[in-house]
């Protein structure tokens, strides 16, 4: 086993290129690299037999074998005194272990994949909600348009949990790109008629979710091949658009 590379200078130039990714969510376009913290986040990448460049940890995270095994998982390990850490941490209870890595290059869209497309959506936990129910379901492709939270934002991959690195992920498009798609748009919208248990969903297909507020804007929705509405018997004006996500991507499932 290897001993860690101590660390000790909050003015470490790699100590703040890390506060830098940690706070601000676009940070990662400019730098080309990515900041995993925590242990939940490391191990996703670990399962999916991923390497991060380098590993840091905090001289108590090292104590423990579990959390030590893990930063052993990089090539290059960093140790760091456990308030330095947790004055580079953007979390209020800092999980003392992070990965850094590259961003993963932007591939090509898959014209035929299963796909989800984001609209302008601006909540970054919405966002990483729905990664995690599209990875569960096997909607395989994430389609971001202009104006949507940034996909590799620290808050995203928070509330994604992991599910990044099983998905294949576009950021930055505008409507136009998405002719290059093979399967039809099957739009959610409030103002439809044709209910969502009830529709001919087409398999494959790209489901199309909207900005929380204005939902999907007209210009997309008219490039539709079909929209549907969620029924909410309760009398909610509408479902948060992680949970209409999850069912919709529920109900292509269980068709098969």
């Amino acid at each position: 086993m290897s001993e860690p590379l101590d660390i000790s200078s909050k003015d470490n130039p790699l100590l703040q290129r890390l506060r830098k990714l940690a706070r601000d969510p676009a940070a990662y376009r400019k730098s080309g690299e990515l900041w995993l913290e925590g242990e939940h986040l490391c191990s996703a990448l670990q399962q999916r037999g991923q390497r991060p460049a380098q590993a840091v940890v905090s001289q108590a995270a090292w104590a423990q074998p579990a959390l030590r095994a893990l930063a052993l998982w990089a090539p290059r390990v960093l140790r760091v005194p456990d308030a330095l850490f947790d004055g580079l941490s953007a979390l209020p209870s800092p999980a003392r272990i992070g990965y850094l890595l590259p961003l993963p290059a932007t591939p090509a869209i898959d014209p035929r994949a299963a796909s989800v497309v984001l609209d302008r959506l601006q909540d970054a936990g919405n966002v990483g909600s729905i990664l995690r129910s599209a990875a569960a379901f096997g909607v395989g492709q994430v389609l971001a348009l202009q104006g949507t939270a940034a996909l590799w934002s620290p808050k995203v991959l928070r509330a994604g949990m992991g599910a990044h690195f099983g998905l294949r992920l576009v950021e930055g498009l505008l409507p136009d790109d998405l002719a290059a798609l093979q399967v039809p748009l099957v739009g959610t919208s409030l103002g439809t008629d044709q209910l969502l248990h009830q529709a001919a969903l087409p398999q494959p297909c790209a489901w199309v979710l909207g900005h929380e507020g204005q939902g999907v804007s007209a210009d997309l929705l008219a490039r539709c091949a079909l929209q549907v509405r969620i029924p909410q018997p309760g009398g909610e004006e509408s479902l948060n658009v992680a949970a209409a996500a999850a069912v919709c991507f529920y109900e292509a499932q269980r068709r098969g």
